[in-house]
C-alpha cells in the first residue's frame, strides 16, 4: 500500500553535474527586479531590472528595460538600457534604445538603433572592432 521511493544513483549524479554548469536563466516579462543582479549563467531578460547586472552573457528582449550598468562577456540589446555597458562583444539591435557609454572589444550596431553615449574600445585602440549593420 505504501511504498518508499528511492533516489537512483544516476539521477543524483546528473543533478550534481548540473550544479557545476550554471546554464541559462530567464527573467520573464512580468518580473521587476530592484537591486543588483549577479549571475554565473547566461541571462535572458524580458522584464525590468533597476540595478546593475553582471553575468556571463546577456540577451535582452525588446520589451525589457535595464536601468543600471551592464558587465558581461557578450551583450545583445533589443530593449531599453539606461547606464553604461562593458563587454567583449556588444550587439545593439535596431529595436534598442541605449543611453550610456559602451566599452567593448567588438561592437555591432544595427541601423535604426537609438544610442546616446560614447563608444570606447577596452584596449584603447581605434575603431577596427566596430561594425555598422544596415
Amino acid at each position: 500500500m505504501f511504498s518508499r521511493k528511492t533516489t537512483r544513483p544516476e539521477r543524483v549524479q546528473t543533478m550534481a553535474n548540473r550544479s557545476n554548469d550554471p546554464g541559462f536563466s530567464v527573467l520573464g516579462a512580468d518580473l521587476v527586479l530592484r537591486g543588483a543582479l549577479h549571475a554565473e549563467a547566461d541571462l535572458h531578460v524580458d522584464g525590468t531590472i533597476e540595478g546593475d547586472v553582471v553575468c556571463k552573457s546577456l540577451v535582452q528582449g525588446e520589451g525589457s528595460t535595464i536601468t543600471g550598468s551592464i558587465s558581461a562577456q557578450s551583450v545583445r540589446l533589443a530593449g531599453t538600457v539606461e547606464g553604461p555597458v562593458e563587454a567583449a562583444h556588444v550587439v545593439i539591435l535596431r529595436s534598442a534604445t541605449l543611453r550610456g557609454d559602451v566599452r567593448y572589444d567588438a561592437l555591432t550596431v544595427e541601423q535604426g538603433a537609438h544610442v546616446e553615449g560614447h563608444f570606447a574600445r577596452r584596449d584603447g585602440a581605434g575603431s577596427p572592432g566596430l561594425a555598422l549593420i544596415g
